[in-house]
């Protein structure tokens, strides 16, 4: 009788202990400062996903409007698309409501993108 006791109170103690740490993991979440719809005035648009996925229109250096999905990942300042054709890394930065990175098309030209926190 008093093993089961024993044994009762550690199950007890161990059910508290992970409701407890589960409970201060939770509280201590910080969503991405990314997710949402991004976009210029010139057709640029990005969207992130909480679930790490992204789509995105991009006006090329030929002026032809590409789209592109996939996932995405962040490692301090630097953003990873992993798509279709490939993958592009690239600095980013938000300053207010305004994201700045640089987006490589399919001819590998760089195109500066200054988007802009739509929803």
């Amino acid at each position: 009788m008093k093993n089961v006791k024993n044994a009762l109170s550690t199950v007890l103690i161990a059910s508290l202990l992970a409701a407890f740490c589960a409970a201060f993991c939770a509280a201590c979440y910080t969503p991405s400062p990314l997710y949402g719809a991004w976009a210029d005035n010139a057709g640029n648009t990005i969207s992130f996903a909480d679930d790490g996925s992204f789509s995105a229109t991009i006006v090329d250096t030929n002026g032809d409007v590409q789209n592109y999905s996939g996932d995405y990942a962040v490692i301090e300042n630097v953003i990873s698309f992993s798509k279709e054709d490939g993958s592009i890394n690239s600095e980013w930065d938000i300053r207010g409501g305004i994201l700045y990175l640089t987006w490589f098309d399919a001819y590998g030209a760089a195109i500066s993108l200054t988007l802009y926190h739509t929803a």
